[in-house]
């Protein structure tokens, strides 16, 4: 009897040694974790400052008289793009990191853009365009950055390094106006985002498309409007949709189409480098085109009100940088609306 008391103890003794040393190595493996979020964190914070230390002089040098030896392309703010939309019906052309790596022959790596020698010729074309009815819209990234919040302020900083900064103000010309492109973008990026403020950006924008007969030409995943309020207010939608990615390669078919339509209609473009040279094009020919991207996308975000950007389903996002499995759009209203379809 004694025996086996005794062998029991040792048993728990053991037991509780291997409970131990169970814990011993969970904690191991959280210390472990962490010295790797750490080193991630600091390798991460030194990325951050040397790109930081790079845009410094632009982001001070803004706030104060410019220096002659540097050039800061003159944007106007997306209020006053949209007094010109609304007010004189001019077209908009829009310009991203996407437009000036494929004149610059490069591929962004969250875009799926093959690089094509026409489209690079026509997207110069169109940013140096003095067309009269079309306003370039290009970020205010080049100057001061405190209206962005800290995570936007990191991703132009990493974006605009020397090198590429260098590149867009070869393309760019001191003398020309240009508008905000991120006048479709009113919500994620602003340090606002969890004020009134968006919500006013929005009310604005809407103004665009108030009452008027809307022709979306989109790519077939991008759905504008589809399960939200944001183009309640037009005067009627029709579709024309284009792929999905490298919509380019449809271009011809996409414009002719484009061509076919009566000339007080709204073009609401929403395809990808496609749309900056289609907005060009449908204004020359006497249309009204507006370059409005992501806008679905950031309204979507903003009625979730997370300051973020986050999957949206059924909807196709070619910045989220993972593979997205898409069902072609299923609403009634939608396929009813949709006069041709290239994609």
């Amino acid at each position: 009897m004694e025996l086996e008391q005794q062998f029991l103890s040792l048993l728990g003794m053991v037991e509780g040694l291997q409970r131990r040393v169970y814990q011993l190595e969970e904690e191991n493996k959280l210390l472990i974790r962490g010295q790797k979020q750490i080193l991630e964190w600091a390798e991460q914070n030194q990325k951050d400052n040397m790109h930081y230390q790079e845009n410094a002089v632009y982001e001070l040098r803004d706030s104060i008289e410019h220096p002659k030896e540097e050039f800061f392309p003159k944007i106007l703010g997306g209020e006053l793009a949209i007094e010109e939309i609304v007010t004189h019906g001019k077209s908009l052309a829009r310009f991203g990191d996407g437009e000036f790596a494929a004149i610059a022959g490069r591929i962004r790596h969250r875009f799926h853009t093959k690089v094509e020698g026409e489209l690079q010729q026509r997207l110069r074309e169109v940013l140096q365009s003095e067309q009269k009815n079309l306003l370039i819209g290009i970020a205010d990234n080049y100057g001061s950055l405190e209206k962005y919040t800290q995570q936007a302020r990191r991703e132009i900083r990493c974006y605009l390094n020397p090198q590429v900064r260098k590149e867009h103000l070869l393309l760019l010309s001191p003398q020309k106006t240009y508008y905000d492109a991120y006048v479709t973008r009113p919500y994620v990026m602003y340090q606002d985002n969890q004020t009134d403020a968006p919500k006013m950006r929005f009310k604005n924008l809407k103004r665009i498309w108030e009452g008027r007969k809307c022709i979306f030409v989109e790519g077939c995943y991008t759905g504008l409007g589809v399960g939200n309020d944001l183009f309640d207010n037009a005067g009627s939608i029709r579709r024309i949709l284009g792929p999905a990615e490298d919509a380019f390669f449809r271009y011809q078919e996409i414009l002719d189409c484009c061509m076919e339509q009566e000339k007080d209609v709204l073009f609401l473009l929403a395809l990808g480098a496609a749309a900056t040279v289609l907005a060009s094009d449908l204004c020359q020919a006497g249309y009204q085109a507006v370059d409005i991207g992501h806008v679905d996308l950031e309204y979507e975000w903003f009625l979730r009100g997370k300051g973020c950007r986050t999957p949206i389903e059924s909807k196709y996002n070619n910045e989220l940088g993972e593979e997205q499995v898409l069902l072609p759009i299923q609403d009634e209203a939608y396929i009813s609306q949709v006069i041709a379809d290239f994609s």
